[in-house]
């Protein structure tokens, strides 16, 4: 094998083995360093519409899509101040809630 092709086979397989971490890391899609992705787009309106429907009200102040718990989380603000992480599946259903009282979780 000449040494151009060899390069080229080298230079191919490191070009492979990049795109394959890159797919991992993606998929992982962990935020455990401190980003978070928002919601964007049509999912942003849905979520933040089951959300809201969800709480009875408020106003959407923060979004994550791969979030640890669900697909989406929605961050909710209530009237009161309060806020309830409202947790999504991928077809917009709640799946789970957290408020900010003391026991944590709201029922």
């Amino acid at each position: 094998m000449n040494r151009r092709t060899r390069t080229i086979l080298v230079a191919g397989a490191l070009a492979a083995a990049a795109a394959t971490g890159t797919g991992i890391a993606v998929a992982g899609g962990g935020n455990d360093d401190g980003t978070e992705v928002p919601i964007a787009g049509a999912d942003l309106d849905r979520a933040s519409a089951a959300a809201l429907a969800h709480t009875g009200g408020g106003r959407v102040t923060e979004t994550e899509v791969g979030d640890e718990e669900s697909l989406y989380e929605v961050e909710v603000t209530l009237d009161d101040g309060s806020q309830i992480d409202v947790q999504l599946d991928q077809a917009f259903n709640v799946v789970s809630e957290q408020g900010d009282d003391a026991a944590g979780d709201v029922d």
